[in-house]
């Protein structure tokens, strides 16, 4: 009986995998990176909450000129960034998998609470709760996500994208490879989704204002949703582990 349930769970990781790596999980990924960089800068006081660079720069220039209080106000993203990293090593741990054999949707529909609960966060709140908070969501999406069809991507942020898809761009011109070929495309493919998704943020965020956040919340669940359609097909087609 263990061992069935052991099999079990082996094979739903396997298939998770396979989801995980997927070009539609991608897109859907990076649409909701955009969307949220997207959102906390027109609606949430003109930041960027995925990508902690600027708070490094920020910080710096701050302890140069001696502005304490805005160097802990910088600091506390990156702080919380970090303890998204933890949660998602903690929930990928193989003694979690009794309990969390799936980590991966497990890590959705945590983003999916967090950006549900900071819907009903008015502007009149500091900014700083909800920078926090997306600086957490994106931190555990980007540790959890990591690879694209078995290339290393980033669904939060694109420059590593970018450079990525005009380095295999150039090796499928130059030396006429087809696989870098492909591998350009898909790069290209989230970074444009990226883009629709900055577009779709900011729209929705100047129109509908703090609730537009539950458009990236639509958006996790249709990935949730594709884990489990992969799923049942994989079981039509009896894959065996």
């Amino acid at each position: 009986m263990v061992k069935m349930q052991i099999l079990k769970n082996e094979r739903k990781i396997r298939l998770c995998n396979f989801t995980s790596e997927s070009v539609e999980l991608g897109i859907l990924l990076a649409i909701v990176g955009g969307f949220l960089d997207a959102y906390t800068f027109v609606g949430r006081g003109g930041v960027f909450a995925n990508a902690q660079t600027g708070n490094v720069v920020l910080i710096g220039m701050e302890v140069a000129t001696g502005e304490w209080g805005q160097v802990v106000l910088h600091a506390i993203p990156i702080l919380a960034f970090m303890i998204g990293v933890v949660v998602a090593e903690m929930i990928k741990k193989p003694s979690m998998r009794l309990f969390i054999p799936d980590s991966e949707r497990a890590v959705l529909i945590l983003e999916i609470a967090v950006l549900f609960i900071i819907g009903f966060i008015p502007y009149t709140s500091p900014n700083i709760i909800v920078t926090v908070a997306i600086s957490f969501v994106s931190s555990v999406q980007v540790s959890s996500f990591r690879k694209l069809v078995g290339s290393t991507y980033n669904t939060t942020m694109i420059t590593g994208n970018l450079r990525s898809a005009t380095q295999e761009a150039y090796f499928a011109f130059t030396s006429k490879d087809n696989e870098s070929a492909r591998r350009a495309i898909r790069y290209s493919t989230i970074n444009l989704s990226f883009l629709a998704g900055a577009i779709l943020g900011g729209l929705l965020t100047s129109f509908i204002g703090v609730k537009a956040v539950w458009v990236a919340v639509i958006i996790l669940i249709c990935s949730v949703i594709l884990f489990s359609t992969d799923d049942c097909k994989s079981k039509n087609t009896h894959i065996e582990v």
